[in-house]
């Protein structure tokens, strides 16, 4: 597997922008855009979190574990949520894809598709990964359906694996895509985003 660095990945009606200090207003922004942070079990950062979610984030960029991204919607110009690498294995060439979040504006719409058929090519194309992991709350349904519509297979639930934001434990629903599959995955992505008339 390829070294993990910082780098910006653009294309099907978004950007994915190296994640800054100079993101946070944006970042405020869009997490008020349906006050996300009010879902319990996401990581989305509550008004006056930012700043600290931003350090930690570049704090696992900076120890190799993340590569986190700010997410820009080409078509308005404005950052619209987050989302990263992280877990990076390399011994066994192995990343997830998580932290992910959007304003609800952008919701349903070409964002999510666009942001994982570009971070998945990467992982799968430039950094030469194995396999391509997710993981979700066990109550978080929707992004449970959401990694399930990529095309990933569920691996199973890991019970009292971490904690969420309010100190309770967290049991979480494993998804993986290896990359034998990768290519019916990628043609499944492009047909879909060909659907939502997103550009390239």
């Amino acid at each position: 597997m390829n070294p993990i660095r910082a780098i910006e990945l653009a294309g099907h009606g978004v950007r994915l922008e190296p994640l800054e200090a100079r993101h946070e207003r944006d970042l405020d922004a869009a997490a008020a855009d349906g006050a996300l942070w009010e879902i319990w079990f996401t990581s989305v950062p509550a008004p006056g979190e930012t700043n600290r979610y931003i350090e930690t984030a570049l704090a696992g960029l900076r120890e190799g574990r993340m590569l986190p991204f700010a997410v820009r919607n080409l078509a308005s110009g404005a950052i619209v949520g987050s989302t990263r690498f992280h877990d990076v294995a390399a011994e066994i060439d192995r990343v997830e894809i998580g932290y992910t979040w959007y304003a609800k504006s952008v919701q349903r719409s070409h964002v999510n598709t666009s942001c994982k058929l570009l971070l998945m090519t990467h992982a799968f194309e430039d950094l030469g990964c194995r396999v391509v992991g997710f993981r979700t709350d066990k109550f978080n349904v929707a992004s449970q359906r959401a990694i399930e519509a990529l095309g990933a297979r569920k691996d199973g639930l890991i019970r009292h694996f971490s904690t969420r934001r309010d100190g309770s434990a967290r049991d979480v629903v494993m998804y993986s895509i290896i990359a034998s599959e990768w290519p019916e995955v990628k043609h499944h992505l492009t047909r879909r985003l060909a659907r939502y008339g997103s550009p390239a």
